[in-house]
C-alpha cells in the first residue's frame, strides 16, 4: 500500500483513466507529521529532494533527512515564538532550506508565505501590509536581506529575521541555528481546517490577493501528481518553478512525496535551457514539468536525446499546438497541458487514459464538479463558450479550493456568487469531453460583432518563425468597436518594419476567419509581465489607448491599411 492511499479511496478503469476519487482524512490532519514523517517511519532512506545549483554543488535528503531537519527547523522557529496561527513569509529562491522551513512551519501550525526573491521593497512592503508576519525568513544572495529590512521597517513592524547559510547583519543563521538543535520533535497540536499557506496572486489588474489554503490542500495534489504529472513512486519529478510561486506547491512537495516520488531542484539564477536538459540526463529525471514558455525555448533548437525522461506535462499559460508538436517529434513525448489557478488545484487536465490532445486543457478532475454557464448561470451546450465554474459538494468547499481572501470576504463572496466557484476564464467543450481555452473574460475581444479569445489567434503566432513571443490585445477602432492587435517580440535574427508586418500578417490572416483577422502587428524587444511570467495584457491595451488622444495614430492604423477597413483577402 502506497501512503497516499491512506488518505483516499480511488477507482481507475481498464483503461487506465481515473473516474472516481474521494478524499478521507483525519481532522488533525498535517502533512509534516502525517506524510513527511510517515514516510520517514515507512521508507527512511528513500529520496525525497534531489538538490543541485549552477556552480556544480549536489545534495540529496532522504525521507529521514527530511524528518529530522523540518524537526529542527521548527525547534528554532518555535524558540523565536512562532506557533500555530502566525504568519512567517518564506522568500528562499530554489535553496533546499525551503523544504525544511516549509515542513517545520507545517508541524508548528503557522501559516507559510512564500514569497519570490523578485519582489521590491514595496512590493514587500504591500504584503506586510496586508498580512503582519512574526518573522521572515530569506535567500542571503541578491540583496534581499536589505529589502527585507527595509520593508519591516518601514512596516513598523517587530519581527524575527532569518536567513540561511550566511551570516548577515540583524538575521540569524538558520542554518547555524539548526545544527545547535535536537532531531525529534513532539507532535503539537493543528487541524486540517486552519490555514496552512497563504499566496499573493500575481495578478493582471489592481493589486495581487492574498489567497489562504487550508491543511487538507497537499491532499488534493496527489492527483495533480500521480494522474496528471505521471510521478511515480520512487523515480524523479522535476517541475520547474521558484519556491515562491503556487506551481512549486503543485510540482515540488506535497503530491509528489504523497506518491513516494523524489523531487528534483535545480537552484539557478539564469534561465538556460542547455543547462536544464542537463540536469534531466544527469538525474535520471522521469517526469518534467513547465510553463509553456520553457518548452518554446526549449525547441528552438534541437533536442539532445533525453532517455530517463518518461512524462512531460504544462501549465500556466496555454499551450501552442506547434510547441506541442515540435517537443513530441523530438521527444516521442506528448506534453499533456492542465489547467488550474492559484485560488484551485488542478481542475482540468490531460489525464493519464486519456489521450492528449494538442491545445486541449483536458476533462474535469474526478475531484471536483466542473461545468460551463453563460452570464445568467444556465449551463452552455457542447461548442458553446461559457465560463468555467466549480460547484460545491453537498453545500461544502470542495478540498482543494481555497478558504479565503485575506482581508476581503466580498471578494471571496463575489466568486462564489450563485453558489459554484467563478473561476473568470472562458472555454468551450468539445463532443469528445474535452474543455478548450478562450480566454479570460476581461482579456476577450469584441470585434465587430464576434467574440475573440486572444489564444485563438496567438496559437497561429507563434506558428511563424520570426515570432519568439507575442500578445494579441483589442484596441479601439471605430468601425468594430476593437480592432485586433499582435504585439510581437521578434526571434533572432529578424529584423522588425513594414515588410515583417505585411508578411506576418498575411502568414496568420490566410489561417484564420476573417472575422479573427490580425489588423495590426507591432514589434517590441519585451511583453510586459508580472514577476511570475505571466503576460500583462491590461498594461498593452492602456500603453496603446493612450495613443488615441489628439495627435496621436489611432492603434488601429497601420501602413498597409490607415482607413482600419476590412482588407480584401490576396
Amino acid at each position: 500500500m502506497h501512503l497516499y492511499e491512506k488518505f483516499c479511496r480511488e477507482t481507475v478503469a481498464e483503461n487506465g483513466r481515473l473516474t472516481q476519487f474521494q478524499l478521507d482524512y483525519p481532522e488533525n490532519f498535517n502533512f509534516g507529521y502525517d506524510v513527511v514523517d510517515a514516510m520517514a517511519d515507512l521508507a527512511p532512506q528513500q529520496r525525497a529532494l534531489v538538490w543541485c545549483n549552477g556552480e556544480g554543488q549536489e545534495e540529496v535528503f532522504t525521507f529521514a533527512d527530511l524528518c529530522r531537519k523540518s524537526n529542527q527547523a521548527a525547534r528554532v522557529l518555535h524558540r523565536a515564538g512562532i506557533g500555530r496561527g502566525d504568519h512567517v513569509m518564506v522568500a528562499l529562491k530554489r535553496h533546499y532550506e525551503y523544504w525544511f522551513v516549509a515542513v517545520a512551519l507545517h508541524k508548528l501550525g503557522a501559516v507559510l508565505i512564500p514569497v519570490t526573491h523578485m519582489l521590491t521593497e514595496q512590493d514587500i512592503l504591500y504584503r506586510l501590509n496586508c498580512s503582519p508576519v512574526r518573522a521572515i525568513l530569506c535567500t542571503p544572495q541578491n540583496q534581499v536581506p536589505d529589502r527585507m529590512a527595509g520593508a519591516v521597517a518601514q512596516a513598523g513592524l517587530d519581527c524575527r529575521l532569518f536567513t540561511v547559510q550566511e551570516d548577515v547583519p540583524g538575521f540569524v543563521n538558520l542554518t547555524r541555528a539548526m545544527a545547535a538543535e535536537a532531531e525529534t520533535l513532539e507532535r503539537l497540536p493543528t487541524r486540517a481546517a486552519d490555514p496552512m499557506i497563504l499566496y499573493f496572486t500575481s495578478g493582471t489588474t489592481g493589486q495581487p490577493k492574498g489567497v489562504v489554503h487550508d491543511f487538507t490542500y497537499p491532499l488534493a495534489h496527489i492527483i495533480t501528481a500521480k494522474y496528471w504529472q505521471r510521478a511515480q513512486d520512487g523515480g524523479l519529478h522535476f517541475t520547474v518553478a521558484e519556491t515562491g510561486w503556487g506551481k512549486a506547491s503543485w510540482g515540488k512537495i506535497y503530491g509528489q512525496w504523497l506518491v513516494g516520488s523524489a523531487v528534483m531542484v535545480f537552484d539557478f539564477d539564469n534561465f538556460d535551457p542547455k543547462r536544464l536538459v542537463a540536469v534531466i540526463n544527469r538525474y535520471g529525471v522521469t517526469s518534467f514539468c513547465a510553463p509553456p514558455t520553457v518548452y518554446r525555448y526549449l525547441v528552438k533548437k534541437t533536442l539532445p536525446p533525453m532517455p530517463t525522461l518518461r512524462f512531460a506535462t504544462t501549465a500556466g499559460e496555454q499551450l501552442n499546438p506547434e510547441v506541442f508538436r515540435q517537443f513530441t517529434q523530438a521527444t516521442g513525448l506528448p506534453l499533456m497541458e492542465g489547467y488550474g489557478q492559484t485560488e484551485t488545484t488542478l481542475l482540468l487536465a490531460n489525464f493519464a487514459g486519456w489521450a492528449p490532445v494538442p491545445g486541449a486543457m483536458g476533462v474535469p478532475s474526478p475531484l471536483y464538479r466542473i461545468r460551463l454557464q453563460n452570464a445568467d448561470g444556465i449551463p452552455t451546450p457542447v461548442g458553446e463558450v461559457g465560463e468555467i465554474v466549480v460547484l460545491p459538494q453537498q453545500e461544502s468547499r470542495p478540498v482543494g479550493l481555497f478558504s479565503q481572501y485575506l482581508q476581503d470576504p466580498a471578494r471571496y463572496e463575489q466568486v462564489w456568487a450563485g453558489g459554484v466557484y467563478h473561476t473568470g476564464d472562458a472555454a468551450w467543450q468539445d463532443e469528445n469531453g474535452y474543455y478548450w481555452f478562450h480566454g479570460r473574460f476581461d482579456d476577450i475581444i469584441k470585434t465587430g460583432g464576434f467574440r475573440v479569445g486572444p489564444y485563438e489567434v496567438e496559437n497561429v503566432l507563434m506558428e511563424h518563425p520570426a515570432v519568439l513571443e507575442c500578445s494579441v490585445i483589442g484596441v479601439p477602432d471605430p468601425l468594430r468597436g476593437q480592432a485586433i492587435q499582435a504585439v510581437v517580440v521578434p526571434a533572432a535574427g529578424c529584423v522588425p518594419g513594414p515588410a515583417l508586418e505585411r508578411e506576418i500578417r498575411e502568414f496568420c490572416n490566410s489561417r484564420m476567419a476573417e472575422y479573427k483577422w490580425i489588423r495590426k502587428v507591432e514589434f517590441v524587444p519585451a511583453l510586459p509581465k508580472t514577476i511570475s511570467g505571466k503576460i500583462r495584457k491590461t498594461e498593452l491595451r492602456t500603453q496603446r489607448a493612450s495613443k488615441e488622444e489628439p495627435g496621436g495614430e489611432g492603434p488601429w492604423q497601420n501602413s498597409q491599411n490607415p482607413s482600419g477597413a476590412i482588407p480584401e483577402r490576396n
